[in-house]
């Protein structure tokens, strides 16, 4: 299984980026990965745009995790065994998208396979991007048994 992670803009700040790049090394040990940025839209249809830019960079055939308020909210144990499934499911890619700051399009929230909400709480969209690539890493080391989850 690969990871995609697929999100509107860029991670600026460089305290968010380097805690990004730290998870990422992490997650590397046990999933191959890749980022895809698409840029972020301006005007009054700028939803629609990044909503195409996001499914352009998604393959049909992938499994697609849209982070979205309105998804579950689950614990990082059913996290975990959510990751399970879609390992015995033998999902080649697993393609998890972060809109842009105004939400996504009604076509990206149809297309997407599983709604994760991170929390009943509002993050900037590169703590989101941390608190994400944390929670894989962490669901990660839940299954295998590994210390860190504790």
């Amino acid at each position: 299984m690969k990871f995609k992670f697929v999100w509107v803009g860029r991670t600026r700040d460089a305290n968010w980026k380097a805690l990004q790049d730290e998870y990422l090394r992490r997650l590397s040990h046990f999933v191959k990965y890749e980022i895809t940025e698409v840029k972020d839209a301006q005007g009054t249809d700028s939803v629609d745009i990044e909503g195409n830019d996001l499914l352009a960079k998604t393959n049909h055939s992938s499994f697609v995790v849209l982070l979205d308020v309105k998804g579950q909210h689950i614990s990082s144990h059913e996290l975990a065994a959510e990751l399970e499934k879609w390992q015995y499911r033998a999902h080649k890619e697993v393609v998890f998208l972060v809109g842009g700051a105004k939400g996504v399009s009604p076509k990206v929230a149809e297309r997407a396979d599983f709604k994760l909400s991170l929390s009943f709480l509002t993050f900037t969209h590169e703590m989101a991007r941390v608190i994400l690539i944390e929670q894989l890493y962490r669901a990660f080391t839940i299954n295998k048994g590994f210390p860190y989850q504790k």
